[in-house]
């Protein structure tokens, strides 16, 4: 007999149908024993009787979290039985038969709370046990929703989701990347993705002129108390854009997505504000103002948008006493000046003083996201690299790729990437990102449900070429010396 789930048992009064799910609940009023079965989709009281006595001698048996399949008929519950708390508060289950799928060891910690007073590291650790809670499952299934929204959303805009690849190539983007050995290639290594930056413009070279995807993004980022390692983000690209399309795009996205899904949530103000980086520096002191009127409103969202970045700032590794300043970027190599500008950088000259097309959202005083208009003329993005103190030798290495694309007839493009972690976190009053993330790590990047990061054995250091260096404190993966060109960022 097919399974029905919890929620649609009011529709079967009178049926004897089949439930399956986990023992929430076990009660004994006299001889009668109750339980609460639940699913994933809510709770159902279910009764056992002493009158079949097999049945009820496996219901003596039941404890929290055993998970069971029973089969039964659907009756409506006494008046002064009614549970209007429940959305099957006005029947129950009068139990014929039970089957005990698997039974369960006593809890780590109670999941019939929110949580937030378990140590957390507890929590990581037994992760599958937490995400059992009510609040991790609405997190979860709203994490959903807003995708497929936002799916939705851009296919409507005439957007193509487009996946890109994982292993990759290690360039200088702005945080470490996670290295990646090949074992078919020796003493070559590939790197994760810490954005689809490069995949997504080449994408725009091969003529997909409204991109996006749900992104995975890995960073090998020092430990930071709301950061993860790897985080999701909505990606997009577009063609022949100014930056004021896709501003508007993502504006208008987040307020669909917000009426739709958060009713009760209030938007401070439409259009959302705009600040230049100076003047959100000048009047809050920050460049992720927080600009809501009540702060203590948790339904309260006060987007903004910061524009007008410095392209570039002091590279302080290398602006020592006796060398020349060096610079880096702000943002994003990749993003272009704003075009008043465009004639300082192909010059080399002016640097702390040119403004890219950088634009971030912020909500709440957080950033939620950030793109710009791209560099899609080589000449220029190689100019940005030699800024920086590249060679040209080491910009070919580094990123000839994009550069012989270029080449070819590449539109002017330019998008963004809002963090979808992050948005769901304000959105649902989280204190961190990890509320919102199903297997998340640690604040120093570890999976304590895993064990992970772990030793290799010896067998795969061998086939990979590599082998372990130990120094005191501390081990390190080393790969035998070879030759070649470019900076350690």
């Amino acid at each position: 007999m097919k399974r029905i789930l919890v929620s649609k048992a009011p529709d079967y009064i009178g049926q004897k149908v089949k439930f399956c799910g986990w023992v929430n609940v076990r009660r004994d009023h006299g001889k009668i024993i109750f339980i609460d079965l639940r699913d994933r989709s809510g709770i159902l009281q279910v009764v056992f009787v002493p009158d079949n006595e097999t049945l009820y001698k496996i219901a003596d048996q039941l404890r929290p979290e055993w998970v069971v399949e029973v089969f039964g008929q659907v009756a409506k519950r006494p008046e002064k039985m009614i549970n209007p708390k429940l959305e099957t508060g006005t029947i129950e289950l009068q139990a014929e038969e039970l089957k005990v799928l698997s039974e369960a060891k006593t809890l780590p910690f109670a999941i019939d709370t929110d949580g937030y007073e378990i140590n957390e590291e507890k929590r990581l650790k037994y992760r599958y046990l937490d995400l059992r809670r009510e609040r991790m499952q609405r997190n979860l299934k709203m994490r959903y929703k807003v995708i497929q929204f936002m799916r939705d959303f851009l296919f409507k805009e005439g957007f193509v989701e487009i996946e890109t690849p994982i292993l990759t190539k290690s360039t200088p983007e702005g945080a470490r990347d996670f290295i990646v050995p090949s074992r078919l290639q020796p003493r070559k290594f590939y790197a994760l993705p810490q954005s689809p930056q490069q995949y997504k413009q080449l994408l725009q070279v091969g003529g997909f002129e409204k991109y996006f995807q749900i992104a995975r993004c890995l960073r090998d980022e020092d430990p930071r108390a709301d950061r993860q390692a790897e985080h999701t983000q909505l990606d997009i690209e577009m063609s022949f854009v100014e930056q004021e399309d896709v501003m508007n795009l993502i504006e208008n996205l987040f307020i669909n997505l917000i009426n739709t899904l958060y009713p009760k949530k209030k938007i401070q103000e439409i259009p959302f504000p705009r600040f230049t980086h100076k003047q959100a520096m000048e009047k809050y002191g920050t460049d992720r103002p927080d600009i809501r009127s009540d702060k203590s409103n948790n339904n309260l969202l006060a987007f903004c948008w910061v524009i007008d970045f410095p392209f570039f700032e002091p590279s302080f590794a290398e602006a020592t006493e006796g060398k020349e300043r060096g610079w880096t970027f702000t943002h994003n190599p990749f993003s272009a000046p704003k075009p008043e500008f465009m004639d300082d950088l192909l010059k080399k000259k002016n640097i702390g003083e040119i403004l890219t097309t950088q634009y971030d959202i912020i909500l709440n005083g957080c950033e939620i996201g950030g793109g710009s208009l791209r560099n899609h003329k080589p000449e220029a993005l190689e100019a940005v690299f030699e800024i920086m103190g590249y060679k040209k030798t080491e910009i070919r290495e580094k990123f000839g790729h994009m550069l012989e694309a270029f080449g070819y007839g590449v539109p002017p493009h330019g998008g963004i990437a809002p963090g979808i972690d992050r948005i769901l976190a304000i959105l649902h009053n989280e204190p961190n990102i990890r509320e919102v993330i199903a297997f998340p790590k640690t604040g120093d990047s570890r999976d304590l449900m895993m064990d992970a990061p772990a030793e290799l054995e010896e067998k795969q250091l061998k086939e990979l070429g590599l082998k372990i260096t130990k120094k005191p404190g501390r081990r390190i993966l080393a790969a035998p010396p070879r030759r070649r060109g470019g900076v350690n960022p």
